[in-house]
């Protein structure tokens, strides 16, 4: 009897030994910040994790730390597994940690949890609780915060006397003004709706606050702004994304009737591009005369001001910044950010000297007290036992911006434009054909603006800065590359290694080359920021990029496989850029949700005015950002990445906006033809996987079928030879197709186009098009085996290599020495005599056809020749 209990008791401790069965994923923290709330995007393999309820993590040391998992989405239909989740936690002292996954494994509970009240009835609002913080926002009332209290004596409860903020009067809690010739046009802010958002739990809340701007003048539009309101369990601080639209008219050019022949949805009215004569394209009209935040501080009479700047503008985040501190009187004080292209001035960058212009002055009343070129980005106001600070990040990068403290009026002001300079302005600087068109697009676009609010009792300067980095200079979370790569989500790609130093050479110089002209040719500003350039030519840069092709795409797998923060703000910086300022976003119908009671509701919806067809659409690079566009000249993958690596929520609405408008066909059969067709599949698949809505994958097939039917009529290529740089949209996009589907007809076509480039290759747009087959054809050969299509990848990749960089770049390399540095290193093929715009020195756009989406899964395969799917 003994030995059988004594049998049992093994048996009952083996079991519990083994049912939790863990598996570990190291994830590191670049510039670090104790206290941080940190939003990590991390992928599984497939059939690896079944439920986020499995997952918790571990600090340096072992021990579990509370944490909150989102899942994101997952393989179906392929399978039922996790592909994506998000893990959120706040930062302690060390840089390491463990996700620990696996049967048995659960999270501990959190002991500060957020409460929310989300009252959507007509005199309602939302009341958001942090433990430490609380705040509300009424529909009825300014836009903003309209009351914001702390506890100051930690008994969990929220008194009058402790009352720390208010909204201003007038409905201006938040503002867009309008200036043109008949003067300003002050706005009026409505919320109209709050949604709490994915990724929303017991340690971080997200509140998506949907409002108009409304305006005195029959002849200002009224236009939509929204607010994402991050909130912390215990903390103090929240994060603010808010995104205006621009609706005004940008110019006074004379309107045509019909459309540009590039994006025409009918054949009857086309407008004419010989209008250069008409001087109305060059004179502004409706202009951003001021753009912000704004509440009530509730602080004692004896208040303190402090801000810092810094007298170089260089981005290096170890600089140390001068602190100023003063006495705040019955004047205004603040901090003002400007640059170059909003003073309207002319100097530029050359090869050998860095533009000037920028400035961040520190005002008090009309007085200058200092002078700088760097503002830090933050302002605190605070009596003796308590106070509030506000920053805003890319303060520099984004110019113009301010942060002011207005005394009496007793208000803190955050400006996304500057009411106290210039009016921005949409017109065209000149009337030359961009993009093959005269016209102006600016109506519609977006900008999003990046805040921080601290809302705290006394605290030391030191600790302030720490609070207001994590915003400004945030920490940068992520698994090891190898991790990344292994989940295959993007499909078989190698980590960053120094066993193939030539192909990493090509492109980690190209990467280093653009983040270094976008410093030295200071490519920033409100509307510019995260935009690079595209061509190179006799010492000068040329046109905006605007994503062509995946650019942000291309940034985020290079942080993917090298873990290093520099691509991942790079890339982050391009996504935001494009998704915002590339892309057409209103005329917008509100989407009916049926948050009224009353029936009426819904047919005053049906009333009101459609979206634009254009809406999602992108714009062609060009010399302006808003000058040109071009039928399904968007690209989405980018923003999904965006989405799965950092939650960013705006990042998927935007890319579901482009994905409606497919829906709409309203190109006809032109939208089912040739580029369009095939960035159009890329575009679904990743917006299927990313919501699994059905209506994306009913699209998504028919426009599948249709490329297969053709592929047939052409002997077995996917692609017109008018798009053979167009390899890796079809490759990229059928290859993801075939993941979630298994569909033998995709594979099949796969490996049929792979033996056609193979045999004839594309030589329209040379090596655009010949050194995009690289990946088509490693595709090839993982899907059949045949190890033609890989020695053929390898041997057009030859040229694609790059020997070592003869010279150290360093703060005193001028663009002149790293062009011809760069210039002596590349192998690739000349152009006949004229300047080759796939070589070493140019932008990132034809470098996303020749190597960014080629040279990673190229590496893949030098390293697994046999690990190839047909087996």
């Amino acid at each position: 009897m003994r030995n059988k209990i004594f049998l049992l008791l093994v048996l009952a401790i083996t079991v519990g030994c083994t049912a939790a069965v863990s598996k570990q994923v190291p994830i590191k923290i670049e510039n670090n910040k104790k206290g941080a709330p940190i939003t990590l995007g991390i992928p599984f393999p497939k059939g690896e994790l079944f439920s986020i309820d499995n997952v918790r993590l571990l600090n340096s040391k072992g021990k579990e730390i509370v944490c909150q998992t989102t899942e994101v989405t997952s393989w179906k239909p392929a399978d039922d597994s996790i592909k994506w989740i998000w893990v959120f936690f706040f930062a302690d002292e060390n840089t390491n940690y463990t996700l620990e996954y696996g049967d048995g494994i659960y999270a501990m509970e959190p002991e500060d949890r957020i409460v929310s009240v989300n009252n959507m009835r007509p005199q309602g609002g939302i009341t958001v609780n942090t433990g430490a913080l609380q705040f509300n926002i009424n529909k009825k009332g300014h836009g903003f915060l309209d009351e914001v209290y702390i506890d100051r004596n930690n008994d969990k409860k929220f008194s009058d006397n402790e009352l720390i903020a208010s909204a201003p009067e007038d409905s201006r809690g938040t503002f867009l003004d309008i200036l043109d010739d008949s003067g300003i046009d002050l706005s009026k802010a409505t919320v109209n709706e709050v949604f709490r958002e994915v990724g929303s739990g017991p340690l971080h809340a997200i509140f998506r606050v949907e409002g108009t701007y409304k305006y005195n003048k029959e002849d200002n539009n009224d236009s939509p702004f929204s607010m994402r309101i991050h909130t912390y369990a215990g903390k103090k601080y929240i994060k603010v994304l808010h995104t205006l639209t621009y609706t005004g008219v940008p110019d006074k050019h004379k309107i045509q009737k019909g459309e540009h022949s590039n994006i025409a949805t009918q054949k009857d009215f086309i407008v004419s591009e010989d209008t250069a004569d008409d001087k109305g394209w060059t004179q502004p009209n409706d202009q951003i005369s001021g753009c912000g935040l704004t509440f009530k501080y509730h602080l004692d009479k004896e208040v303190q001001f402090a801000t810092s700047t810094n007298q170089d503008r260089d981005l290096n985040t170890d600089k140390e910044f001068d602190l100023y501190t003063a006495e705040v009187s019955n004047q205004k004080m603040g901090v003002l950010q400007t640059g170059p292209r909003q003073n309207k001035k002319s100097e530029k960058s050359t090869p050998t000297q860095r533009e000037v212009g920028f400035n961040a002055t520190i005002f008090k009343g009309k007085k200058e007290e200092a002078k700088a070129q760097r503002a830090k980005g933050w302002v605190d106001v605070s009596d003796a036992s308590k106070g509030i600070s506000v920053g805003i990040k890319n303060f520099l990068q984004e110019y113009p911006k301010e942060l002011e403290i207005d005394p009496k009026t007793n208000t803190v002001n955050a400006y996304v434009w500057p009411s106290s300079i210039d009016a921005m302005s949409f017109e065209r600087k000149n009337t030359k054909l961009d993009g093959g068109m005269l016209g102006n697009f600016a109506q519609g676009i977006t900008k999003t603006t990046e805040f921080i609010y601290y809302f705290h009792t006394a605290e030391k300067i030191e600790n302030i800065e720490l609070t207001m980095d994590y915003v400004l200079d945030p920490p940068i979370a992520h698994a090891n590359p190898e991790w990344y790569t292994a989940s295959k989500v993007y499909g078989k790609m190698a980590p960053y290694s120094t066993k193939y130093p030539e192909f990493e050479n090509a492109l980690q110089y190209k990467y280093d080359w653009m983040a270094f002209n976008q410093e030295w040719e200071s490519w920033y500003s409100i509307f510019d920021y995260g935009d690079i350039k595209t061509y190179y030519f006799k010492d000068e840069w040329h046109m905006w990029t605007n994503n062509e092709p995946t650019v942000d795409f291309s940034l985020w797998t290079n942080f993917m496989r090298t873990g290093n923060p520099k691509y991942y703000h790079m890339a982050q910086g391009m996504s935001k850029h494009t998704m915002d300022v590339d892309n057409i976003h209103w005329p917008r119908k509100r989407t009916y949700v049926g948050e009224i009671n009353d029936a009426i509701d819904f047919w005053n919806y049906e009333g009101e005015p459609e979206s634009t067809p254009y809406l999602g659409i992108g714009r062609r690079h060009g010399d302006e950002h808003w000058s040109a566009l071009l039928s399904a000249h968007v690209w989405i993958q980018g923003w999904i990445a965006s989405y799965y690596i950092t939650g960013d929520q705006r990042a998927l609405e935007v890319a579901k906006m482009t994905g409606d408008t497919y829906l709409n066909r309203i190109w006809g059969d032109h939208d089912l033809r040739g580029r369009r067709l095939y960035l159009s599949i890329l575009n679904l698949v990743e917006l299927y996987d990313a919501t699994k809505l059905e209506k994306y994958k009913v699209e998504l097939d028919d426009r599948v079928k249709i490329l297969l039917e053709l592929q047939k009529e052409q002997g077995g290529n996917l692609l017109l030879d008018r798009y053979g740089y167009s390899q890796t949209y079809v490759a990229q996009g059928l290859y993801k197709y075939y993941q979630l589907t298994g569909s033998k007809e995709v594979k099949k076509a796969l490996v049929d186009h792979a033996r056609w480039v193979k045999n004839i290759p594309p030589l329209n747009h040379k090596m655009e098009s010949y050194l995009a087959t690289i990946y088509p054809l490693v595709i090839g050969y993982d899907l059949s085996g045949n190890k033609s299509f890989l020695n053929e990848a390898k041997k057009r990749a030859e040229m694609l290599k790059v020997s070592k960089l003869p010279l150290n770049i360093d703060k005193n390399t001028t663009q002149k020495e790293y062009n011809e540095a760069m210039l002596k290193i590349s192998r690739l093929p000349k152009d006949e005599g004229k300047i080759a715009i796939w070589d070493l020195n140019q932008g990132l756009r034809v470098f996303g056809w020749t190597h960014a989406n080629n040279i990673p899964y190229l590496l893949y395969w030098l390293d697994n020749p046999e690990d190839v799917t047909s087996n």
